[in-house]
């Protein structure tokens, strides 16, 4: 009921990309009607989440076309984040839309970001999972070329990233997709598990834990959606936080040995 609740509200409120958000607020509502005005406000939340929504489409596309051609791994890529939300076939044609204007070859996206930055920028973990969503999206068709990296590293910046800070994101995100994908026994896995933490051989066992303890707590579930990461996109992070764990036993282990 209280998503039924959340979709209608944030229907009305914030349009499209508001029912999809709002129907993933039913813990929030419940907090909302458990604490009063003190809680979560799901109307704050469902804004976020509508905003987060928009900018992860639009900038899909922009990404998609950045190499000037759209792969089927990509289109795939957007049609498994479709079905993920439950999308309707209208909701998925306003998607679709809104991935095509991202791709159009004169898309500007510093307006989109503006907004995002002003309803979600105060939140680190919303512009975090942002980016790591978008790396995870360049690499579904197994490679990141340059125009995709250019694209990656203009969002970045307007998201408040350095060049050093992104290209330390980028090295991890793309590390961390080694281990499930079964290469943690490769010869070179201990070195891609260290980049995987943003750590190196010559850090102490304390910065390994506290690397490792940091990017669990930005992933984790309960964190992320406070903060309105749409529920159904949880499940990035949670693969993320998969690949953070073995990076570290690998660290561990050989640290034992």
């Amino acid at each position: 009921m209280f998503k039924l609740i959340g979709a209608l509200a944030g229907y009305y409120f914030f349009g499209f990309f508001g029912a999809i958000a709002g129907y993933f607020l039913g813990s929030f509502v419940t907090r909302f009607l458990a604490y009063g005005m003190g809680g979560i406000n799901p109307l704050n939340a469902a804004h976020r989440q509508a905003v987060f929504l928009e900018t992860v489409f639009v900038l899909m596309g922009k990404l998609a076309k950045a190499d000037g051609h759209i792969s089927q791994d990509e289109i795939a890529h957007v049609e498994q984040f479709m079905q993920s939300l439950g999308m309707s076939p209208e909701h998925r044609q306003q998607a679709i839309l809104l991935f095509k204007k991202g791709a159009a070859p004169d898309f500007d996206t510093e307006p989109g970001l503006r907004q995002f930055m002003a309803v979600c920028g105060h939140t680190h973990s919303l512009r975090q999972m942002l980016l790591v969503y978008l790396i995870v999206m360049a690499v579904a068709d197994g490679r990141i070329d340059s125009a995709e990296e250019r694209v990656l590293t203009d969002v970045a910046r307007q998201l408040g990233y350095d060049q050093a800070a992104f290209t330390r994101m980028l090295d991890m995100v793309l590390n961390q997709s080694h281990f499930t994908a079964g290469r943690a026994g490769s010869e070179t896995a201990l070195d891609d598990a260290y980049k995987a933490l943003g750590v190196s051989k010559e850090s102490s066992d304390q910065e390994v834990k506290r690397a490792y303890r940091k990017l669990m707590s930005q992933y984790h579930p309960d964190k992320l959606m406070g903060q309105g990461v749409p529920e159904d996109m949880i499940a990035v992070a949670t693969e993320q936080s998969k690949e953070v764990q073995l990076a570290y036993d690998l660290i561990a282990k050989s640290r034992k040995q």
